[in-house]
């Protein structure tokens, strides 16, 4: 962390740089905040990205289709089967392939998973953000669980490479259905014990309730999606709003808070995690035996033409904008990218904030630089 302060001409000192970043441990990967300072409050602050840019976008176009999913895995590391199934419905979106009932319910178990997974690392990192060390222990507990079934049936405990063009990788084993049976009961008793834990401990509400604050009017405005977004008090999921793949075939609710806090923001995803349940243990009851894969070219030719289409990452609003002109590799590439759109929210959450609160607030939004920078 870098300080500088200028004195003005009568000799009186001016706001304080405060220079957080880009190798702070709290800055969820190499983040650059500057913020500057009055006292103990942030007159204004500037964010800097860009030191995890890897070009992925450009590197698409000089892969074949299947090639490009190990390249999604990378965006959104702690959900890497979320952006691997965006990717994929993309592409068939742009063939007119039917995916097997199978394979869909399959990926749909496997993204909500992820969404848990993906949700327990944030409490564990946000409960340290906040002053507390014991729920990274809890949260790392229920995520293992979830990496241990991941590598039995993807062989990967994170960059997967499982959902293809088409279908999935191959089926799920023989143990599966029971094991993700122990799974869910697990994740249920973790979840609430997660939830006793921190939601309603005094410091983590005194560091927590209305700190980082935006109204759902400001929210849409500054293009907030995701858990951000429904915080702010405003109802809208991908999933229910404009459905892909299976999802009109689950009965689920979406939860949303009121005063789009740093509380708020905590503990929807919390509430997110037990729908998530609800809708695996739905695709489980309705799966059938049937094939995984659709009758489809090992290498895939998409004919000439334009597509987009949106998924809800447990980040938010996941788009993949893709542009074939015919050939086995995409023409173009386009990642809208939920961490980076909500990170425009940031100044206007940290105006006025204590320096104290940066952190915290910061980790509110839960961004990955993987997705953000590309």
């Amino acid at each position: 962390m870098q300080i500088t302060q200028q004195p003005n001409q009568q000799g009186d000192t001016v706001d304080m740089m405060v220079n957080m970043g880009p190798q702070h441990p709290s800055t969820h990967g190499v983040f650059r905040l500057v913020i500057w300072i009055d006292g103990e409050r942030i007159v204004r602050a500037e964010p800097h990205i860009g030191y995890l840019h890897r070009g992925s976008e450009k590197l698409c176009e000089g892969e074949q289709y299947s090639q490009v999913i190990t390249l999604f895995d990378r965006l959104d590391y702690v959900a890497n089967l979320n952006c691997e199934l965006a990717f994929c419905l993309a592409v068939e979106k742009l063939m007119g392939l039917e995916v097997p009932d199978r394979a869909s319910y399959i990926r749909v178990i496997l993204c909500e998973l992820n969404r848990i997974a993906s949700h327990m690392l944030f409490y564990g990192v946000y409960g340290m953000e906040a002053g507390a060390i014991t729920p990274i222990l809890y949260g790392f507990r229920e995520r293992e669980r979830i990496q241990s079934l991941f590598e039995g049936v993807t062989g990967a405990r994170m960059m997967h490479n499982y959902i293809r063009v088409g279908g999935v990788k191959e089926d799920l084993p023989e143990d599966f259905p029971k094991r993700l049976s122990t799974l869910t009961a697990q994740l249920r008793a973790g979840i609430d014990e997660c939830d006793k834990l921190l939601t309603n401990n005094e410091m983590f509400l005194a560091r927590t309730k209305g700190i980082g604050t935006i109204t759902g009017p400001d929210a849409i405005d500054y293009g907030l999606t995701g858990p951000p977004l429904r915080a702010a008090g405003v109802l809208e999921d991908v999933r229910v709003s404009d459905p892909y793949s299976i999802y009109d075939r689950f009965d689920f609710g979406i939860p949303v808070g009121t005063y789009g806090d740093c509380w708020d923001r905590y503990y929807v995803r919390m509430e997110e995690m037990r729908q998530s349940l609800v809708i695996i243990e739905q695709a489980m009851e309705q799966m059938e035996p049937g094939p995984v894969s659709a009758k489809v070219r090992r290498i895939a030719r998409p004919p000439k033409g334009e597509v987009y289409l949106r998924t809800e990452s447990p980040r938010g609003d996941f788009g993949v904008y893709l542009v074939s002109d015919g050939s086995d590799k995409p023409y173009r590439v386009k990642v809208r990218a939920p961490s980076f759109a909500n990170l425009q929210a940031l100044q206007h959450m940290l105006r006025e904030a204590y320096v104290a609160d940066a952190v915290v607030i910061l980790g509110s939004i839960d961004i990955v630089l993987g997705e953000v920078d590309r």
